[in-house]
């Protein structure tokens, strides 16, 4: 779906569309989702469930769930249904036998899937393996849901600027980016002062580093709030996660690292705020359900009904916040470390590691944003 924007960013193209000129939406629109088993995917379905009028699906993937795969390609009459597991070709064409539903196994036919013509995509194939399908959907102009952290952190610069050159639209999926990308609406990129992403914290939020080194795997899986796949899990219960978001958002909006800042949220009903150089902060809310910002991606550049549970603070009562502890999380400090010495580049060690830089040294002694910085650097 092509989209005209009020470029976010100066001089330089960007393929976030913040400032968007209320295109009108195809009236049904195609839609392809990359990781249609996964959470996410279990979240997109939901939505195009909830209105079937409105969306046409052209292709679905997934990673070896081939029954769960077949069963969606059959409920949504998907034109091609692909399996990255070469060797569950048979099954998949088998399952799909007299569906008319075209079919195909491996890494390239989930990149087919990605180049086959559908007006938005749902980029949420886990880890690094998603670069590519995203890559091939970015290369025809897609309008693209990233719920891909590694699509950036492995490959942000280029992944941006090549979205960019072929017109691309990158819509932001993740909860927290979403929120931001919604926030960064209000105001101009001159005015910005710095982000705030929000963190719950993950189920060891108040827990010694002694009791954290003896966890196990089954109480690093129990998140508090929000109900995901096992790597994110995992990364969240580290907050190596937030990490990863640190990055992201650095290059979805091309900021400086000290204009990103993490608080500690643990009822993850706000999910990020915008700081603007009058000191108002813009902040995005909502229940902690991923339905609510693929809602915003896949009705964008209008709003959809969405699913989720009505946001009732009355009965939640308060909201709380903490400053993240960068001893006990140490993998927060190896992300902001990583930006700002390689723009994302990841530097290992066998023990936590202090960085020379503050995180945000910015927020502690009240100085504006690095107005010089710039992404080619």
């Amino acid at each position: 779906m092509a989209s005209a924007a009020v470029l976010w960013f100066g001089e330089d193209m960007s393929a976030v569309p913040l400032r968007n000129n209320k295109a009108a939406a195809s009236a049904v629109r195609s839609v392809t989702v990359l990781g249609a088993t996964g959470s996410i995917g279990d979240s997109t379905m939901d939505l195009l469930r909830a209105s079937p009028e409105r969306y046409q699906v052209e292709a679905l993937t997934a990673n070896s769930n081939v029954e769960a795969l077949a069963k969606l390609a059959i409920e949504f009459d998907a034109r091609f249904a692909a399996i990255a597991d070469p060797t569950r070709l048979d099954e998949l064409r088998d399952a799909l036998a007299g569906t008319g539903t075209e079919c195909g196994a491996g890494e390239s036919a989930i990149i087919e899937a990605a180049s086959r013509p559908a007006d938005w995509l749902m980029a949420a194939v886990s880890g690094a393996a998603g670069l590519k399908p995203a890559l091939a959907a970015v290369d025809r102009g897609a309008t693209i849901a990233l719920a891909n952290k590694e699509c950036l952190v492995c490959a942000g610069d280029f992944f941006m600027q090549r979205a960019a050159k072929a017109g691309a639209c990158i819509l932001p999926a993740d909860s927290e980016h979403n929120a931001l990308f919604q926030a960064l609406g209000s105001g101009n990129r001159e005015e910005l002062v710095r982000v705030i992403i929000t963190a719950s914290g993950g189920p060891f939020r108040t827990w010694k580093s002694a009791d954290i080194e003896r966890a196990t795997l089954a109480q690093a899986l129990k998140h508090p709030n929000w109900s995901m796949g096992q790597k994110i899990t995992i990364d969240s219960a580290s907050m190596m996660n937030k990490g990863l978001e640190v990055i992201e958002a650095s290059y979805l909006f091309t900021l400086a690292p000290d204009e990103i800042d993490v608080l500690v949220h643990p009822q993850s009903i706000i999910h990020g705020m915008v700081e603007f150089s009058d000191r108002s902060v813009v902040a995005q809310l909502g229940a902690p359900d991923m339905r609510t910002p693929i809602a915003h991606c896949l009705g964008w550049p209008d709003r959809i009904v969405g699913p989720a549970a009505p946001l009732d603070l009355a009965k939640i009562g308060q909201l709380t916040f903490e400053a993240p502890d960068f001893d006990r999380f140490p993998a927060l400090r190896l992300a902001y470390d990583a930006l700002r010495t390689g723009r994302g580049r990841p530097r290992f060690s066998t023990r936590p590691m202090r960085s020379r830089w503050p995180p945000s040294s910015r927020a502690r002694s009240g100085s504006g944003p690095s107005r010089g910085w710039s992404r080619r650097r």
